[in-house]
């Protein structure tokens, strides 16, 4: 986990529309100006992609959503419907449980070790990947 998170304040039933991940959009040439990747640095950003062609990003013009973290098993999925993202319950979440989605990330590079390394998860799942990224096919 990274960060401030988001716990349940009640309990919220499966299917919930909880909130919508807002920001500044912008294309994917402007947010890699905004945040070059290095390498040799742990990678932290509030961005999100909806498509090709625009990305979010949470921390500017933000809400509450950029606070959920990942977890390699997750109660909450986000999901892209008519260009916005909403983050959504996938089960039952417990007052006082914290909130959760798989970040699923996915680098145009092979994943290689060294890259995993750049995004690390430390979740504490069962079934944590040690990674943000996604499993490639």
């Amino acid at each position: 986990m990274q960060g401030l998170g988001a716990f349940a304040t009640r309990a919220i039933p499966a299917g919930r529309r909880l909130i919508e991940y807002a920001g500044e959009r912008l294309t994917p040439a402007q947010a890699d100006a905004r945040y070059p990747d290095d390498e040799h640095e742990r990678h932290h950003t509030f961005l999100f992609a909806i498509d090709d062609d625009v990305v979010i990003d949470a921390a500017v013009d933000g809400n509450e959503a950029r606070f959920i973290n990942h977890s390699c098993d997750p109660n909450c999925d986000a999901v892209v419907e008519d260009g916005r993202i909403w983050i959504e319950t996938i089960r039952d979440v417990a007052a006082g449980e914290e909130l959760a989605y798989d970040y699923a990330y996915v680098l145009e590079e092979r994943h290689s070790p060294a890259a995993k390394r750049r995004y690390p998860c430390r979740c504490g799942a069962a079934t944590c990947r040690g990674t943000i990224l996604a499993k490639k096919r």
